[in-house]
């Protein structure tokens, strides 16, 4: 018997279901080998794949997902659940593309200004102001983390501490995140939640008693000006918070000063409450 064959009247060759399917016969075969669509019939001395006419709609369906660049592993989860389920999947797969695709298409305009040469018209709409910030006792997580895990983190930790500070005799400024190196991609920081305490010997207390887990500690954050612009909320999302970085540096770089640490994000607002044009956060470097 030939590949191109039936082996009975129900089930298909692979040449011939491929051709029904609208796929190619490699493309069978790797989504076989994948667990997506196996063989209703595997010959065991010739090691032919044959199909039923009723795992096309199946096929077309894989292929279809492919189209949407879904990773296999939850195109397996689509194809698996029942009906309702599965397009709930794949709403949350397609949620989660476009706000990517959203986030791509602001940063290629960022980096076409960048190009282009416009970056001090991008630059011009930010107002860089200086501040003198004392020091203070700080209630700190230092993590290893990529961009996308930021949004998560952040809120989770600067939570976690400052319920700590309430513990220590309470919060005595903003918190904020202190990048020590750069957060993207590829890159994983660290980045560090402080939160500012009243009581040194409290925050240490607890640190020790119960933010052990999370790698609670207290340090001594040093009296510092700081470069500063104030942007939205809907400004804090990436890339666009990379240009109000930017323009801090262009302004230290113009005014001839240098910077004297690690830049960071100071949170003064209600995120919750916040609309998108609500001030909520300062971009920051500290500069001598």
């Amino acid at each position: 018997m030939t590949e191109d064959a039936r082996v009975d009247e129900d089930l298909l060759t692979i040449g011939a279901f491929a051709s029904r399917a609208r796929l190619s016969a490699k493309a069978l075969r790797l989504y076989d080998r994948l667990g997506l669509l196996p063989p209703a019939h595997v010959d065991e001395v010739s090691g032919y794949r044959y199909y039923r006419a009723e795992q096309i709609e199946r096929a077309r369906l894989v292929a279809l997902l492919r189209r949407l660049d879904m990773p296999l592993a939850r195109i397996a989860d689509v194809v698996e659940a029942p009906g309702p389920d599965a397009a709930a999947l794949l709403a949350a797969y397609w949620a989660d593309a476009e706000a990517r695709f959203a986030s791509q298409r602001a940063l290629a305009e960022h980096l076409r200004g960048r190009l282009s040469g416009r970056s001090s018209a991008m630059y011009e709409k930010f107002v860089v102001e200086t501040a003198e910030v004392p020091e203070r006792v700080v209630l700190t997580e230092r993590r290893h983390l990529l961009a996308p895990e930021l949004p998560v983190w952040i809120p989770g930790s600067l939570g976690r501490l400052e319920e700590g500070a309430r513990e220590a005799g309470g919060v005595t400024g903003p918190p904020f995140v202190v990048y020590h190196s750069e957060v993207s991609m590829e890159s994983d920081g660290p980045a560090e939640a402080c939160v500012p305490v009243t009581d040194e010997t409290a925050a240490r207390a607890w640190a020790q008693a119960r933010g052990r887990a999370a790698g609670a500690t207290v340090r001594v954050e040093p009296a510092r000006t700081v470069a500063y612009v104030r942007i939205t909320k809907a400004q804090v999302t990436h890339p666009r918070i990379l240009t109000a970085f930017e323009a801090v540096e262009n302004w230290i770089g113009e005014r001839g000063l240098s910077v004297d640490g690690p830049c960071r994000e100071i949170y003064f607002a209600d995120w919750d409450a916040a609309g998108p044009e609500d001030a909520v956060c300062d971009v920051a470097f500290p500069v001598k």
